[in-house]
């Protein structure tokens, strides 16, 4: 009778495992709650075919540009469409019709989507 109760506590625990294995195995796939909200108002656009990201919050717009560089821009109030600005560089359009302005010379940005936070 032993010898069938370590039997069954064994295939237990090795089932009780392999659940805990496969839940955390499909974890894995989605991104954290952290990754998503920190994703939200989040875009990824194409300046001149490299990716840009841009997250948008409390009146600013924070940029990570194709080279590594973080800008920060601020928001200027407008009759229609957005503006951000840090007095370098301009962010400007309506919807996901944006382009960036740098010395006068605006640059369109293509492609651009909610960004998707990468799983983990």
């Amino acid at each position: 009778m032993r010898t069938a109760r370590r039997s069954f506590h064994r295939t237990a625990s090795a089932i009780a495992f392999a659940v805990a294995a496969a839940a955390l195995g499909a974890c894995a796939d989605t991104p954290s709650k952290e990754a998503q909200e920190a994703a939200r108002n989040t875009f990824a656009c194409q300046l001149e075919g490299q990716r840009l990201v841009m997250k948008f919050d409390m009146g600013e717009a924070r940029l990570l540009m194709p080279g590594g560089e973080r800008v920060v821009l601020y928001q200027v109030p407008m009759g229609s469409g957005i503006r951000y600005t840090n007095g370098d560089l301009d962010l400007r359009g309506k919807g996901m019709d944006l382009q960036l302005i740098r010395n006068g010379i605006a640059t369109p940005l293509a492609d651009c989507k909610p960004y998707l936070p990468q799983p983990q």
